[in-house]
């Protein structure tokens, strides 16, 4: 077994390590099904989910159901809480119906995009690697608890707060959020769709304010999340609201902007025209053009 390889299993007992301190926060002051707590069950279907669906990823060495995947976790995540919950409280369906519509709506537009292109190139160097595969596919589990942390503690939480300014302006920094990510996707899909940019890329739009601005649409949701799901935690519960701060490390120095980046680098950094656009344009947070 090579260091990579080493080093991946290291990173998938560390995750799991990580999701094991995140489930007990969690669950204080939650609900309990037979046995543990509804947090705990939660975050073991978010793991279960991707490492059952990797099995056949491995064998057929192919990522065309990760993304997939994924938004499917989500959603069953959400719907076991709310039918352990007997439907939750009003809160609890806010919440549930905001990570639905992101991960549907996501989860869609990244599988309609991998069925256009056919592959995903980010995983061509990991599909042949048992260790290197699979820790992708326990980070997406890991994603998935971290994400949705801050929702499910409040969603699993013994203690019912009535919806008020708080969840209000939360909810409108999520609408803030999903807004700019749907247009910005909206907007680079249409941009990669006329031949007349290909090999080019996109400066126009929302892209003209910022380089990611998809990126910034998410992070801006999650807050939104975090914000409505506040009121409703206690003690511990309170660490659950890493989510957010873990959505803004995985996008500006793990997987998104760091590998956009610098393929961005590769492909046009010789070329005056980027050099240009990457000097005026912010990085993630969205400012008129100069």
């Amino acid at each position: 077994m090579d260091e990579r390889a080493r080093r991946s299993l290291a990173a998938v007992a560390v995750s799991v390590l990580v999701a094991a301190v995140v489930s007990w926060a969690g669950s204080q002051h939650g609900v309990w099904v037979p046995g543990m707590p509804l947090f705990a069950v939660c975050g073991l279907l978010a793991f279960g989910i991707n490492w059952l669906v990797f099995i056949p990823a491995y064998i057929w060495q192919t990522e065309r159901f990760f993304d997939l995947t994924g938004s499917l976790t989500y959603l069953t995540v959400v719907a076991v809480a709310l039918m352990m919950t007997l439907g939750g409280d009003l809160r609890s369906l806010l919440l549930a119906g905001m990570v639905a519509v992101w991960a549907v709506r996501l989860g869609s537009f990244l599988f309609l995009r991998i069925r256009r292109d056919g592959h995903d190139g980010r995983f061509d160097e990991l599909k042949p690697s048992f260790p290197r595969f699979l820790l992708t596919w326990t980070l997406q589990g890991l994603w998935v608890l971290l994400t949705i942390s801050a929702a499910l503690a409040a969603m699993t939480a013994m203690r019912i707060e009535p919806l008020g300014p708080v969840a209000a302006a939360g909810l409108v920094i999520w609408l803030s959020g999903l807004g700019i990510e749907v247009a910005a996707d909206r907007q680079k899909a249409r941009f990669r769709r006329d031949p007349a940019n290909k090999g080019t890329f996109i400066a126009t739009g929302l892209w003209a304010w910022s380089r990611h601005p998809n990126y910034f649409g998410e992070i801006l949701l999650w807050v939104g999340v975090a914000v409505v799901a506040l009121p409703a935690l206690r003690g511990w519960q309170h660490l659950t609201l890493i989510s957010p701060v873990f959505v803004y490390l995985l996008l500006t120095k793990v997987s998104g902007v760091p590998l956009l980046e610098a393929r961005g680098e590769a492909r046009w950094g010789d070329l005056p025209e980027y050099q240009a656009y990457r000097d005026r344009t912010p990085t993630l947070v969205p400012r008129p053009p100069r």
